[in-house]
């Protein structure tokens, strides 16, 4: 073992760099290893909350004035009417992953990471990781190698993911935004995740419980004003798609490895919390490998995932049942502070008794409705 350091974060991405970025603000020496080579991209809605960037900000990771497009709040719409709040502080951004991970590789080489690219990792052990010919002896191993993570089975921590999986696929659209909202339309069987990126550009994502149904020129029918603005819109990336899932692990550490992001169990992609939730867990795990102590993590994680997975519970349920859906989202419009009252929670300005009280009204609003 010719090399050594405190953290070797096995994948670059997004939760890898906050992980790594996180570590070496406490002072630990760091080394993140990829098999591919940035900047690394994924479908996903490209947008962060306000709760994302104040994360980021503790990373050090400033998103440029000119980089990006403010967002103001959350539109829902279906084929009868729509609903809309804004964020209760501050501003979204909707910007481009390969733009966001760009950011983030240069904060963790500024801050003194090691990246490895285009080195696959073949496997750990005890004593360190195993990248190509060489092992490097690591104090702490963190799996930041995305939902089929091979950290996790190899740790022995696989287990039984519980959870249910649906289907999105991204594109890209030369258009000017009609909208400072991030807007979710809700059809039949699917949802469209539309965020403004720039002043030129914006990004659509289809999510569908079956892979046929997250079509694009299958899907416009649901939506004809979104196929009014966009059925002839220039497309301005390749179509990309991926399968996004709710699961959970029962452990997220075993002995000196650690998972982070998506390979420690995840959210649907409609709830936007993604990148939030892996920025959170870096910032956790950096301060448990700091007192070596990762079932301080283990808490941490548990404590993270429980309001957006009530959240992503809520959302998944109005895309399944059409009545739920139609009834919710006039509840909604008819009455505006519920839905600020829900999206303050959603951004985590919420108190347990609030969750609770926001809930009754709902419930009681789809009644009357």
């Amino acid at each position: 073992m010719s090399e050594r350091t405190d953290v070797f974060v096995i994948g670059g991405g997004p939760a890898g760099l906050g992980a790594a970025i996180a570590a070496r603000q406490l002072g630990l020496s760091v080394i993140v290893a990829d098999g591919s080579e940035p900047p690394i991209d994924k479908p996903c809605g490209e947008g962060l909350l306000p709760e994302t960037q104040e994360a980021l900000a503790e990373l050090n990771v400033e998103i440029p004035s000119g980089m990006g497009f403010r967002l103001r709040g959350i539109r829902f719409v279906d084929e009868a009417r729509q609903a809309c709040a804004e964020f209760p502080r501050g501003k979204a951004i909707g910007i481009r992953r390969t733009e966001l991970h760009e950011l983030l590789i240069e904060r963790a080489r500024e801050s003194g990471v090691k990246l490895l690219w285009k080195a696959p990792v073949m496997g750990i052990g005890r004593g360190g990781v195993r990248v190509g010919e060489r092992t490097v002896a690591a104090r702490w191993i963190v799996g930041a190698d995305g939902r089929g993570s091979r950290v996790r089975r190899w740790s022995g921590l696989g287990g039984r993911m519980k959870g249910r999986t649906r289907f999105a696929s991204r594109r890209h659209y030369r258009v000017k935004p009609w909208s400072e909202y991030t807007e979710i339309y809700w059809g039949r069987n699917a949802q469209a995740y539309v965020t403004p990126i720039s002043a030129e550009e914006i990004c659509v994502v289809l999510l569908a419980a079956q892979p046929n149904e997250a079509k694009f020129e299958e899907s416009w029918a649901q939506w004809p004003v979104l196929e009014r603005r966009l059925g002839k819109a220039e497309v301005a990336s390749r179509e990309r798609g991926a399968a996004t899932s709710t699961h959970s692990l029962s452990k997220v550490f075993c002995r000196n490895v650690a998972l982070v992001g998506d390979a420690s169990g995840s959210v649907d992609a409609i709830t936007g919390e993604g990148l939030r939730l892996a920025f959170r867990q870096g910032l956790a795990l950096a301060v448990a490998m700091k007192c070596g102590d990762l079932a301080q993590y283990q808490r941490e994680h548990r404590s993270l995932m429980r309001r957006p997975r009530w959240m992503g519970k809520a959302l998944l349920l109005m895309g399944q049942n059409a009545t739920v859906q139609r009834r919710a989202i006039r509840a909604l419009a008819t009455k505006p502070e519920l839905f600020e009252q829900l999206l303050a929670i959603h951004v985590g300005e919420h108190t347990t008794a609030k969750m609770l009280g926001t809930g009754a009204r709902l419930g009681w609003g789809l009644l009357a409705t």
